[in-house]
């Protein structure tokens, strides 16, 4: 059976959650990280140097990286659903699960951190909207490419939603002033209609 380690309020643990809960896969769940611990244990170091979450074992395979997780699964058990055979077209869908680690995630971090996660005191209403701005600006791209297709990922749902899909979860849930992005607005309610995304995704944002 599979194992994940990972805490299910982040955002990186949610996308092997996700996606093994997409392909219908048994796995065993392990709370770790942020205060859960058990990241700096030797035990835990063993399976990832680095000390973070999520990590992957199937069948004594050990994987970190959650995108590279992401990936293993849809090859290894995506066959025919998440797993797109044709190179170019599985490149571009995989483009947006890049792009939202490396133009998400940053500014949706500050948008966390000040409004939920830090004290009251500790939260700085400057750093929030930069945030906030920064995401708005951003999702323009997605929202003209879904403009011509339903899914990120193409005809179909596919890996290149997962990790954006996470984002638009909290960016629609969170108390914030949005910007009117209709065909991100529709894809997201998309998204809700799929099983896997209520159970892994749609947690309460802590």
């Amino acid at each position: 059976m599979l194992k994940i380690w990972g805490r299910t309020n982040s955002t990186n643990v949610k996308k092997a959650l996700w996606t093994a809960d997409e392909l219908g896969l048994g796995y065993e769940h392990i709370t770790a990280g942020g205060a859960y611990g058990l990241v700096d244990t030797p035990e835990f170091r063993a399976l990832n140097p680095n000390g973070l979450v999520p990590v992957l074992e199937d069948d004594g395979f050990v994987l970190w990286e959650s995108n590279v997780i992401v990936r293993y699964l849809a090859a290894k058990y995506g066959s025919g659903t998440l797993w797109i055979d044709d190179a170019a077209k599985r490149a571009d869908a995989e483009k947006w699960m890049d792009w939202a680690s490396t133009t998400l995630a940053a500014p949706f971090r500050d948008i966390i951190w000040h409004l939920v996660r830090l004290p009251e005191d500790k939260r700085d209403p400057a750093i929030l909207e930069q945030g906030i701005a920064a995401v708005a600006k951003a999702l323009e791209i997605p929202e003209k490419h879904l403009s011509s297709q339903q899914w990120l990922s193409g005809d179909q749902f596919g890996i290149g939603d997962i990790t954006p899909g996470i984002f638009i979860y909290a960016w629609h849930e969170l108390p914030i002033d949005r910007p009117q992005l209709p065909n991100i607005a529709a894809w997201y309610e998309r998204l809700k209609q799929r099983p896997a995304y209520r159970k892994s995704v749609m947690t309460p944002l802590t």
